[in-house]
């Protein structure tokens, strides 16, 4: 059971409840930790519209979900690696990519840089020394998008803290 509450979608109302609405009609419902997060409906839109910002940017939705899973994996956030494992399928990545993904490995040498350069950032708050910084422009990774994978990779790094905080129980099904 979570510390804190999870406030009932029915009871928001504003662009809280346009939000929440909206991510039913999506996914099929209202995660446990967005529930969470609408105790505060600042910070409820505010991620809502990190995340809307991010998708409109060059990271392709798959390779946002790798990111996502390898954050939760290094962040032992069991909440965050199931539910975004479950989107990660949705996307179509097969589960042997999702499994490496956790690690921050990938068959694609894009998306392996781009993995192993959040968990880096992640690691090291953003400390990158010059040599790692070439070695993500050397397998092809620009400024643009050294910044679209440091953003998210911190809103999950967030949304881990979240769940953390909160103890939420996973909604999908637990990864081993």
């Amino acid at each position: 059971m979570s510390r804190l509450p999870l406030v009932d979608p029915e009871s928001t109302s504003g662009r809280t409840r346009l939000l929440l609405d909206g991510l039913a009609k999506r996914r099929g419902r209202v995660s446990n930790m967005v529930r969470v997060m609408a105790n505060s409906p600042e910070t409820v839109n505010a991620f809502f519209s990190f995340n809307a910002a991010l998708s409109s940017g060059r990271l392709t939705a798959d390779l946002r979900e790798r990111i996502a899973i390898a954050v939760a994996q290094a962040n032992n956030c069991e909440t965050c690696l199931a539910a975004h494992t479950a989107f990660g399928q949705a996307e179509g990545i097969s589960g042997q990519e999702l499994e490496a993904a956790r690690w921050g490995d990938s068959a694609n040498g894009t998306y392996q840089a781009a993995l192993r350069f959040a968990l880096l950032a992640i690691s090291k708050n953003g400390k990158i020394e010059e040599e790692e910084l070439h070695r993500a422009y050397d397998a092809g990774l620009d400024n643009g998008l050294l910044l679209e994978i440091l953003a998210t990779a911190y809103i999950n790094a967030f949304t881990n803290a979240v769940n953390h905080l909160a103890e939420t129980e996973p909604d999908y099904p637990r990864i081993v």
